[in-house]
């Protein structure tokens, strides 16, 4: 095999074991401000050794379980799901799709959100490209899709694409936009790997290439009270974990289950993670963002044999305040408080690729209000952050027909949980 040009990092070694973080540093009361944030320092010196590596290919979820359960199933909504990814792209077509090699630069969305779509557009196909491969390999058990992700993202790594891109603390879009390619990979080929055959060389080839490009990634530390530590840490720990496992790094997976411990440690008293709700007339969109990543990376972690992950508890706060406090802002954006104004951004309420952590949840918890509100918007897909997401987790009982009343839809699901 010919040998890659990788960047090597030296092992990290783990700092001293900070016990008073545990013991009073995370005691917040009435919840964390400010000056209390989990710093990227005292989050690198949590001692998390517990945390190992135990099952590289347990994915996130139960393929084989949920493969032999949808061949069973008369549900329309997995039914539909199933007919249309069936049949899936054309291998070769996919292959055509030159790597991208060259330094990537992607302007700020908020400033410029048409230029950045328009530079996005590349990154965007290459996360529904190997999320739809996955899908289509579990609706129609066809290994054609398993070794055509496989064939794909070799393609890439034989290319050693995306190690270059812009990246300073005044341009960060770069870093932030490639963010999503690192999970979007590991979590499609996640769900494939098990089973293959042969393929030897292009995995090891694309394995190392995503390891790598996990480290690139995870060795910039963002900006202090910013990306060191909001939701763009939580997107850095999505890949890490699943990364971590595919490539058994445990020093990854620590990475990624030091993003729940520093999430729980934010959090307020009323369960709102602060440097999301700080953001204006956004922070209801914000705190929900945040909710993607921590709940889709507990259910890696939670598949690694962590299963209490979903019940961590620090100074009484657990993930199950953030939700409340989520559904309480949505329903009475008041409950905001000083955090932001009560004119809260809506429009993310109709993107359903914003809610796919909804269907984790649930099949782990049964919450009503998630129930009312997911019914509204199945099926539910992200090119990203775990990909057809109903079709993998739905129960085949919770629903059975797609919401068809698009007024209703515009005038009860979309405008806050409160106005129904």
């Amino acid at each position: 095999m010919p040998q890659a040009r990788f960047r090597v990092f030296p092992p990290c070694r783990p700092r001293p074991v900070l016990l008073a973080l545990l013991l009073v540093g995370l005691a917040g009361g009435a919840g964390a401000d400010e000056n209390e944030l989990l710093g990227r320092e005292e989050r690198e010196a949590l001692d998390l050794s517990e945390y190992q590596v135990n099952a590289p290919d347990a994915g996130y979820f139960d393929v084989a379980a949920r493969m032999a359960e949808l061949e069973e199933v008369d549900n329309s909504i997995l039914l539909q799901e199933i007919d249309e990814l069936s049949q899936g792209p054309s291998c070769q077509q996919l292959l055509e799709y030159e790597p991208i090699t060259t330094r990537v630069r992607i302007p700020g969305y908020y400033p410029s959100p048409e230029e950045w779509e328009l530079a996005s557009e590349p990154l965007f196909r290459f996360e529904d490209n190997v999320s739809m491969l996955a899908g289509s390999f579990v609706a129609s058990g066809d290994p054609y899709y398993a070794e055509c992700l496989v064939r794909y993202l070799d393609h890439w790594a034989q290319a050693e694409a995306l190690t270059d891109f812009h990246y300073d603390s005044m341009q960060p879009q770069a870093w932030f936009a490639t963010e999503s390619m690192l999970f979007a990979a590991g979590m499609a080929y996640a769900t494939v790997r098990p089973f293959l055959e042969g393929l030897e060389e292009e995995r090891e080839r694309l394995e190392a290439w995503l390891n790598d490009l996990a480290h690139i990634h995870a060795d910039i530390p963002g900006e202090p009270q910013n990306s060191c530590c909001n939701n763009h840490f939580y997107r850095r720990a999505l890949y890490g974990s699943v990364i971590g496992v595919l490539t058994e790094d445990e020093e990854l997976f620590r990475f990624g289950v030091s993003a729940i411990y520093s999430a729980l440690h934010d959090m307020t008293a009323e369960g709102a993670f602060p440097l999301e709700v700080n953001r204006g007339r956004r922070a209801t969109h914000y705190q929900n963002y945040a909710l993607l990543y921590l709940v889709t990376n507990m259910q890696v972690i939670a598949r690694q044999g962590y299963e209490e992950i979903f019940d961590l508890e620090i100074e009484g706060r657990t993930i199950h305040d953030a939700v409340d406090f989520l559904f309480e802002i949505l329903e009475d954006p008041a409950a905001l408080g000083d955090y932001a104004p009560l004119e809260q951004y809506t429009g993310f309420l109709k993107d359903p690729q914003y809610f796919t952590w909804m269907e984790i949840y649930q099949t782990r918890f049964d919450d009503p209000r998630i129930d009312d509100f997911v019914t509204r918007v199945r099926p539910l897909y992200s090119r990203s952050a775990g990909g057809y997401a109903t079709l993998y987790f739905m129960s085949p009982d919770a629903q059975t027909h797609v919401f068809l009343d698009e007024e209703q839809r515009q005038t009860e699901a979309f405008r806050g949980l409160g106005q129904q």
